[in-house]
């Protein structure tokens, strides 16, 4: 059945839509609403049945989205589904969609519309429909609803929808997402879901909305899920939740006893830890910055959102942390790792941010230096505390993105230029028709060229030359399907020589 899921990837066609290069707001009259409930008839899903049932799946988002999308994938091939290559010749259609930020919302409106078009079955899944329920049955009002907590109702409610019958399962299901067939995106990279939920009560977050109170899952169950996916073929090991600080504080552990556990396995992988809030982290943070010094299996990367530099918006954003507390943890794993890959979260513009409370958030990240800063405007969110609060007025908070981002984009320039001429090993984890990319230790970008051309390698040098990827805009993190059987490089290790840089990678050629 691996194999079989594997060739899958270069069978059939993308798991994610084209470019979305025109994103439409959701006008309050929606004429292209189906105008008949949107399955077939019971005659055609007859017919269909004679031959193979084919799905179309789409994801956006963060990586534990990703990982939602995997286990349905998976959970359907095991059922005899197959990836159809285009929505419209689909039997059925999903959508794993995210609600975190306005933007992101308006592209999962305008995807939602355009697979309810086709009149195909339709499965609305992820934290939209948990977050804001009436808001996508008024897109489309025939379509079934999933949470990210109810994974394990996926045949059941896809047997459903094909019958003609709306199914919504929006309740948490209480069960571990641990174990689900899953098919990898990236044959490289495996995202294992370690909690689900949160403890924070952050005042503009619609996350907790859609996905609750924190669920640890046991290191136990966590660790028999790392060593199935690296003996399929893993390389790279992604521990996601809604916030991995939190991880454990329901069931007597954390995340240092589980990166331990994940550590001591004898396989050859890296481990990248995903976000973790500060507040979370001053308790263990001996402890964590001495793990990660010490293996030679985590990546030297940490993704810890501050979200503002000044105190007072940080108390009326309920982040439960100071902006010393960011300062501290920065300036512990600096430290202990001089080298280690700081990304951080900053929203600007939150309701009533004076200039004093910007020019705040400008000091701490001129002070702290993260080499990644993921900034976005600050947009109300239904049902939060801070969508009740006045905004500061959409051209005040454009003058402020505009000013961090130049500083954010010197800060990682700056950063990267301190690589050049740096000779190291880096795991290739995605390659495509034009180039391999990889990571270092130090998670930083690479994209490798040619040791006697100034240009990217080609993959049909060394391979089978293979065009089956897609992305898609709407997305947070970008998916690339390859034929990873004739990609030579994919999942190897290669000694690199860096020979430039930018503000968001290094380049590098392979040494021989």
């Amino acid at each position: 059945m691996i194999d079989e899921k594997n060739n899958l990837i270069s069978n059939f066609g993308s798991l994610k839509p084209k470019l979305i290069d025109n994103i439409t707001l959701l006008n309050k009259v929606n004429n292209n609403l189906p105008t008949c409930p949107p399955f077939s008839t019971r005659s055609s899903i007859q017919a269909e049945k004679k031959q193979k049932l084919s799905f179309w799946i789409e994801g956006y988002g963060c990586s534990a989205s990703f990982a939602d999308m995997e286990m349905i994938a998976g959970q359907l091939i095991d059922n005899g589904f197959e990836i159809s290559n285009n929505p419209d010749k689909a039997s059925i259609n999903l959508i794993v969609t995210c609600s975190v930020k306005e933007t992101t919302e308006h592209k999962m409106v305008h995807r939602i519309k355009s697979l309810s078009k086709n009149n195909k079955p339709l499965i609305v899944a992820g934290c939209l429909p948990s977050a804001d329920q009436k808001l996508v049955q008024k897109i489309n009002p025939y379509a079934s609803l999933m949470s990210p907590n109810s994974i394990n109702k996926t045949m059941e409610i896809v047997k459903s929808t094909l019958n003609g019958h709306k199914t919504i399962h929006l309740q948490n299901s209480g069960l571990e997402k641990i174990s689900f067939p899953k098919f990898r995106i990236n044959p490289v990279i495996s995202i294992v879901e370690i909690a689900s939920g949160c403890l924070s009560e952050c005042s503009f977050c619609q996350t907790k909305l859609a996905k609750g109170y924190l669920q640890s899952y046991r290191i136990g169950n966590i660790i028999n899920q790392v060593k199935s996916d690296l003996s399929t073929g893993s390389h790279e090991i992604w521990l996601t939740s809604t916030d991995n600080g939190c991880y454990g504080k329901d069931i007597g552990t954390n995340l240092v006893e589980l990166l331990k556990k994940i550590d001591e396995i004898e396989e050859d992988f890296k481990i990248r830890v995903g976000m973790m809030n500060p507040m979370y982290l001053k308790d263990m943070i001996k402890d964590l910055t001495e793990i990660y010094s010490k293996s030679d299996k985590i990546f030297k990367f940490i993704h810890i959102p501050v979200q503002s530099g000044s105190e007072r918006v940080l108390r009326k954003m309920k982040r439960g942390h100071t902006a010393k507390t960011f300062k501290d943890i920065v300036k512990r794993f600096r430290e202990k790792i001089p080298d280690m890959t700081i990304a951080t979260d900053i929203i600007t513009g939150y309701p009533e941010e004076t200039d004093e409370d910007f020019e705040l958030t400008l000091k701490m990240i001129k002070e702290t230096e993260p080499d990644i800063v993921n900034s976005s405007r600050f947009s109300p969110r239904p049902g939060t505390l801070a969508s009740k609060s006045k905004s500061i007025g959409r051209e005040t908070m454009a003058q402020r993105s505009e000013k961090l981002h130049r500083i954010i984009k010197n800060i990682a320039k700056n950063r990267n230029s301190r690589w050049l001429n740096w000779k190291g090993d880096v795991l290739i984890d995605e390659m495509d028709s034009e180039k391999m990319k990889g990571r270092n230790l130090h998670y930083k970008s690479f994209i490798i060229k040619d040791l006697n051309e100034n240009k990217p390698i080609d993959s049909t040098d060394n391979c089978n030359n293979n065009e089956n990827f897609s992305r898609s805009l709407g997305s947070l993190y970008s998916m690339r399907l390859n034929n990873h059987n004739d990609n030579f490089f994919l999942g190897k290790t290669i000694m690199v020589r860096v020979t430039g840089y930018s503000n968001h990678s290094l380049e590098g050629i392979l040494i021989t």
